[in-house]
């Protein structure tokens, strides 16, 4: 069914003038039928249709313009009319683009084009084929102006001016809808996107607070209560699948006298690279090294058995060794040394945490007492 019906209303006496106008209703109807369609093929045939339909207006406001200046129409009138139509296509692409954004396209759209075309053709085009005809019976072009200024059918005219103003008015007011709901949508993606990146801000931000919290400020390694965790967390995987569990309790021989010596900034920069002689010692992701308490290290070593616990604590005593940091106050060599208890065992089902915290101290204890700068391996069942 035609949206727009075609009737005698709206013959203008201008042959070509009204075959153009009947060809653009006959595409007007169209397209408002395309805009109802729910197929696949909605999109294309829309598209087609209304480049069509704006290419045809295009040529038939060419072609009417040309009409105004061969046949001498006052150019108050010629103005006024080339106004419109530019008014017309800006409009047309304006609401066509913003159609998304518009809570109910088709019937914004379709009420768009009835109203433009009705005024239009009702309104100024029989304006301008009676100035026409008055000029071709030799009226002066001023003077047709005039004529219909003053008024044909004063009422219908006045009429048709009033809802032409409100035809502006509308149509502008869908435009500024439709600009200001385009404007809602780019303000919620740069919301979105703002959001989106004070997440990613936080999430960094929580990551560097958590590794801050399990981190030794001076050593740069992890800290008594991360130590802790995962001792927990290693004793209780060890527990379940009954395979070993290693640990290293290291001591800086010495370490008060070699502050009373060189100072406690010096003494820092001594446990910075007693650290790092540690950690190189360890040669796999999974094991920790950790602080434990003043000049006291750790290193937890999980899936590891006696003879692997031996094995890093050999390279750590010689690791520490090799650094050749100067100790003047130490009892056992002209540089700093460490001693080293390890132990390793499967830990039993209670207190398995005690259990192997205390076997790596008896070793470390008995490593201090046998002259330091040495490492001791716990005995089964310390």
């Amino acid at each position: 069914m035609d949206t727009f019906v075609w009737d005698q209303n709206f013959v203008t006496g201008l042959p070509e003038v009204d075959e153009q106008h009947h060809a653009l209703v006959d595409l007007f109807n169209e397209l408002s039928r395309s805009l109802f369609l729910s197929d696949a093929s909605r999109e294309v045939v829309l598209n087609d249709t209304f480049d069509r339909l704006v290419a045809y207006t295009q040529y038939h406001f060419r072609d009417e313009e040309a009409l105004m200046q061969a046949q001498g129409v006052d150019e108050r009138h010629v103005a006024a009319h080339r106004s419109l139509h530019h008014q017309f296509v800006a409009q047309v692409n304006s609401m066509w683009s913003q159609r998304a954004h518009m809570a109910d396209p088709a019937e914004t759209f379709v009420g768009f084009l009835t109203s433009w075309l009705g005024l239009h053709i009702l309104g100024i085009d029989q304006s301008l084929a009676r100035q026409i005809a008055l000029i071709r019976q030799g009226v002066p072009a001023a003077q047709a102006f005039d004529q219909e200024t003053l008024g044909h059918d004063n009422g219908t005219q006045a009429l048709l001016k009033m809802i032409g103003k409100l035809y502006h008015v509308l149509s502008a007011q869908n435009t500024e809808l439709a600009q200001a709901n385009l404007r809602l949508e780019e303000r919620v993606a740069q919301r979105t996107r703002e959001l989106a990146r004070a997440n990613d801000d936080l999430q960094q931000a929580n990551t560097r607070l958590e590794a801050f919290s399990r981190t030794d400020g001076l050593l740069q390694i992890a800290n008594r209560a991360y130590f802790n965790d995962r001792l927990a967390q290693a004793c209780a995987a060890a527990v379940r699948r009954q395979t070993p569990l290693g640990l290293l309790m290291i001591d800086v021989d010495f370490f008060k006298r070699y502050n009373d010596s060189y100072g406690h900034q010096a003494g820092d920069v001594c446990l910075q690279a007693v650290a790092r002689a540690v950690q190189q010692a360890t040669q796999r992701t999974t094991d920790l090294v950790a602080r434990y308490g003043g000049e006291e290290l750790a290193v937890i070593l999980p899936d590891t058995d006696a003879q692997g616990a031996a094995a890093v604590a050999q390279r750590v005593v010689a690791g520490v060794a090799a650094l050749a940091l100067e100790h003047r106050a130490s009892d056992v060599a002209p540089h700093v040394t460490v001693s080293v208890g390890a132990a390793s065992q499967v830990p039993p089902e209670a207190d398995a945490v005690s259990a192997l915290v205390s076997s790596a101290d008896a070793a470390l204890y008995r490593a201090k007492g046998a002259g330091r700068n040495r490492w001791v391996l716990a005995d089964v069942g310390e």
